[in-house]
């Protein structure tokens, strides 16, 4: 049996799941197994990965249920004690498995072991991601305060972490009438009852650039995550509520853009955290102006230029 099951929800990335499934192969730690879900790809996507002749690789197939179906369903599969994610359409530099399995042999008594990322946003710029406000950079450990670390950059994020099959079950896997947020709702669970670890390496590439990465569902078309199951946690853990809070400001200005303003106010009516200046400038915008605004952000983006409007 593989010390590492690696799971990997699939659906329509035929024009990249080759590099991602050979970044896995490439891992100076190999001693794993690789679960890949296909969820109802009409692409090239199952042709593709059915072409390697690694045994290491495990190709499942479902009918289209979304991402927290496929990753449950790989997670079931899985014949190892302990699983790494990776979305297809991200990239592992060789030492990432090797960096995760030390930093869980160091502190076994973790729930979540997480690697730092980089987050590629335009085809020649790629961001570091720091919490320096919190960490230090050269970090290695268990984290002091997860939800207050996770402020500005996650450290949390799905590509990069290592979490036993227990606690995935223990919390119930990806919650499934979800269809946004799955990963940011399982991950606040795990972090609220379990110490989490992070590295000081960056092993990973978020591919934010990619067109075919970002959802085109309109947030008016998704099932968010329920705030209120953690409402007695948030009471107990202020870094906790801010942490929900941004997401919450996040979902508020998004569905302001939308033009749903009752949505909006749904959620900004339980944010207690102070709203940036920034922020309460634009939720005060017609919807024109912000969609207007937004444009413009993307079209930045293209060169390199990001920010936030949350911090």
């Amino acid at each position: 049996m593989a010390i590492v099951s690696i799971v990997i929800p699939l659906y329509n990335k035929g024009y990249i799941i080759h590099k991602t499934i050979k970044s896995v192969l490439e891992q100076t730690f190999t001693d794993f197994e690789i679960v890949i879900v296909n969820d109802g790809s009409t692409d090239s996507s199952f042709e593709i990965v059915s072409k390697f002749s690694d045994k290491r690789i495990k190709l499942f197939q479902q009918q289209n249920k979304g991402a927290a179906a496929a990753r449950n369903l790989g997670i079931e599969k899985a014949t190892s004690n302990l699983i790494a994610f990776l979305d297809a359409d991200d990239f592992w530099y060789p030492n990432h498995l090797e960096e995760l399995v030390k930093l869980y042999n160091d502190f076994p008594n973790c729930g979540m072991y997480c690697n730092r990322f980089q987050t590629k946003i335009a085809k020649n710029k790629t961001l570091n991601n720091s919490y320096s406000y919190s960490i230090s950079d050269d970090f290695r450990g268990i984290v002091p305060d997860f939800f207050e670390t996770s402020l500005i950059n996650r450290v949390a994020f799905s590509s990069a972490i290592l979490i036993s099959k227990e606690v995935l079950l223990e919390n119930n896997g990806f919650n499934i009438n979800v269809s946004s947020g799955q990963d940011v709702e399982l991950w606040t669970k795990i972090g609220i009852t379990n110490l989490v670890a992070i590295n000081n390496k960056s092993t990973v590439i978020y591919n934010f650039d990619l067109p075919n990465s970002l959802t085109k569902t309109p947030i008016t078309k998704k099932t968010l995550m329920d705030f209120s199951q953690f409402a007695t946690a948030e009471k107990e853990n202020i870094s906790l509520k801010k942490f929900l809070d941004i997401y919450r400001l996040e979902y508020a200005l998004q569905f302001k853009i939308a033009g749903s303003s009752k949505q909006s106010q749904f959620y900004l009516k339980d944010i207690t955290t102070k709203i940036p200046l920034k922020t309460r400038f634009l939720l005060q915008l017609p919807v024109s102006f912000l969609r207007f605004f937004l444009k413009i952000k993307h079209y930045l983006k293209r060169f390199g230029i990001d920010f936030t409007v949350y911090h």
